[in-house]
């Protein structure tokens, strides 16, 4: 039972530290377009999420 909820627990926080690599990875994409646009607004939501997201 322990070795279970053990294996369960660690492929919980492999998905969670996917997701979030994907969150990072997506964000990074966005701006880079954004200010490839010039669009600073979008550049400045973009970074005001990734600071609420911690992922700066």
């Amino acid at each position: 039972m322990f070795a279970l909820n053990k294996n369960r627990r660690k492929k919980v926080t492999r998905a969670a530290v996917a997701h979030r690599d994907s969150l990072r990875k997506n964000l990074e994409h966005r701006l880079e377009i954004a200010r490839a646009n010039g669009n600073e607004t979008l550049v400045r939501k973009l970074e005001a999420e990734a600071n609420y997201l911690r992922l700066d």
